[in-house]
């Protein structure tokens, strides 16, 4: 039985447009974030890594969750307004733990909105 409810304007934009206006949201609060907490401390620096693992994840959930065939590309557009700079800069061992561990996180996330995707679509299919 289909419901006959509308479908959510976000429904109808495509998963690397999301994935860019995610970027650029995650970027946005990564920005006010650090600004208000000096990331002189490591226990803040640590926030910052988990805070943004967490969001990271989750819009990379979502987004693959509607669109399952996006899950080669969502996480490498969300994450490379991190990634780039990681290549260029030269960075410590700990933030590259973090950087391989949120992209891993991220990864992961959009491995299991695929899947669940997958399945959603096959079971509203008659």
């Amino acid at each position: 039985m289909k419901s006959t409810g509308r479908k959510s304007f976000l429904a109808g934009i495509p998963s690397w447009a999301l994935a860019l206006i995610a970027m650029f949201i995650i970027f946005m609060v990564l920005m006010v974030i650090g600004e208000s907490i000096k990331t002189e401390t490591i226990a803040a620096e640590v926030l910052v890594y988990i805070i943004w693992g967490i969001v990271n994840a989750v819009c990379c959930f979502f987004i693959v969750r509607q669109n399952s065939k996006s899950v080669w590309y969502v996480p490498l557009i969300i994450n490379v307004i991190f990634i780039i700079p990681a290549f260029v800069e030269s960075m410590k061992t700990s933030d590259w733990i973090a950087i391989c561990g949120i992209l891993a996180l991220s990864l992961i996330a959009s491995i299991i909105g695929a899947r669940i995707g997958r399945r959603k679509d096959i079971s509203d299919n008659p």
